[in-house]
């Protein structure tokens, strides 16, 4: 074997080794987020491969839940506060040297866990006010749920017109709950309010409707 040959055998060799240095290609491994609930605590950690670690996470565009935060490190984490359905796009950057930058989009969808509506919205029945409101139960945890309507007349004194506190089971839609007593004539607010409790995530989450309009009880003869 020539020198020429020793020499070309070399340069493979050290070229074969160059390549079979390079890291493989930077890449996501996370493929989508899972279910998110309102008001409930979240975290995840995302994942990088391929490059050069570590990693450096960021927000490239779009808008992540509002409530949910993302570090550097690739954590999401927090309460998101609203429902609603998200896309955002994310990118993560190697160490390499130039660095290496991949970006991938996520569509996150959150959903309301406790769900308060007027099912029978508060009427005025002579010295009557009567109606119902509906809970629903979104999440996969049971609820130990606690309803109160309240009526609040001009002078901020409160009088309860509905009571209940139950646990209400994952997966449960519109359980009614209705309200109604009789009140001494004046003008009154009606407010609802529902607070779940989830022991299992120690978690508390709140729902609250209000009458657009006080309502009147007529003094009569």
């Amino acid at each position: 074997m020539n020198f020429i040959h020793m020499r070309f055998i070399v340069i493979l060799i050290c070229f074969g080794g160059l390549l079979a240095a390079q890291p493989p290609p930077l890449a996501v491994v996370n493929e989508a987020l899972p279910a998110l609930d309102a008001g409930v605590e979240f975290h995840m950690l995302l994942h990088a491969s391929g490059g050069v670690p570590p990693y450096l996470w960021s927000v490239d565009s779009g808008e992540i839940p509002e409530g949910i935060t993302l570090t550097p490190e690739g954590l999401l984490a927090g309460r998101p506060a609203k429902a609603g359905v998200f896309t955002f796009t994310l990118s993560v950057e190697d160490s390499a040297h130039p660095a290496h930058t991949i970006n991938k989009e996520f569509h996150a969808e959150v959903t309301p866990p406790l769900l308060l509506e007027w099912l029978e919205p508060p009427k005025v029945r002579d010295d009557h006010i009567d109606g119902s409101v509906q809970v629903s139960n979104g999440s996969k945890d049971t609820f130990d749920l606690t309803v109160i309507i309240v009526a609040v007349a001009e002078n901020g004194r409160a009088t309860a017109l509905g009571y209940q506190h139950i646990p209400l089971k994952a997966g449960t839609t519109n359980f009614k709950i209705p309200f109604g007593t009789t009140l001494p004539y004046g003008v009154y607010e009606i407010r609802a309010d529902a607070i779940a409790e989830i022991p299992a995530r120690g978690t508390i989450l709140r729902q609250g409707l209000q009458t657009p309009y006080p309502l009147q009880i007529v003094q009569t003869p």
